[in-house]
């Protein structure tokens, strides 16, 4: 064999070798987009946020992000969807995604992208016990209108069918359980009656919500649904921080931070 031909056979082999290397970077470079959004979505994970409006959802997320993103609409009532994200000095947290809750074709669509088009990890529907804060429907003027705390409660019961639909659609398009809490807010208003109103909200009641809980298992079918009830505020003290702090503790639990 020829020196000739020894270096042809050796510059062919470089030149695959250095083909293999290539396509091999090639690949690792494409799949790193992937591996980082994978990264970032189990360290940040999607959280819908809903609840019929004036329940407060946009204070308590504001607590949980302890910041407002400059994207972020700060509007009360506003009928376009929210954003937050809240951040640890461990590198993880949540990405907030907060529906409208006026009962408008803006939440509707609201609706359809976190559990239709870009599926959240999990949902907090805040309720606040019939304690909502009267507001004005979109596009109107004048004082809000009145309810009682039944009517507010009945609202609420509303609101929970329409987003429980939605729920059970999307836990039966996928394989992993899912999670719910079912936030109390405005606990500062019933500081006696906090139990009452948990047991109210929780499954195994006898109360209408209970009886819809039932049903949103049933609609799941054999897809798996975590439900939690928790009592919080967004008002300040020792108390009421504590009882965010366990509301945060138990979404890091189900989202595997802990």
């Amino acid at each position: 064999m020829t020196s000739k031909n020894t270096g042809a056979r050796h510059n062919a082999g470089l030149a695959a070798a250095g083909a293999s290397l290539a396509g091999t970077a090639l690949t690792a470079l494409t799949a790193a987009p992937e591996k980082i959004s994978s990264l970032v979505h189990r360290r940040y994970p999607t959280v819908a946020v809903t609840g019929m409006t004036g329940v407060g959802k946009t204070r308590l997320v504001d607590r949980l992000a302890r910041r407002t993103s400059p994207d972020a609409v700060t509007e009360a009532g506003s009928a376009t969807m929210e954003r937050r994200t809240s951040k640890s000095p461990r590198l993880k947290g949540f990405r907030f995604r907060v529906v409208p809750g006026d009962n408008a074709a803006t939440r509707l669509a609201a609706l359809d992208e976190v559990f239709y088009e870009e599926p959240v990890d999990g949902i907090v529907h805040v309720v606040s016990y019939g304690h909502a804060t009267p507001r004005r429907a979109g596009g109107t003027s004048g004082a809000a209108p009145s309810r009682t705390r039944d009517e507010q409660l009945a609202a609420e019961l509303e609101d929970w069918t329409i987003t429980a639909h939605r729920i059970a659609a999307m836990a039966v398009r996928r394989a992993k359980p899912m999670w719910v809490v079912i936030a109390v807010t405005k606990a500062d208003l019933y500081p006696n009656d906090i139990d009452a109103a948990v047991d109210y909200y929780s499954p195994g009641s006898s109360s209408p919500f209970a009886a819809k809980l039932d049903e949103l298992r049933s609609l799941a079918g054999g897809a798996t649904i975590s439900i939690d009830v928790l009592p919080v505020s967004a008002e300040n003290s020792k108390e009421l921080d504590a009882l965010v702090g366990k509301l945060e503790s138990r979404m890091a639990a189900l989202s595997g931070h802990l």
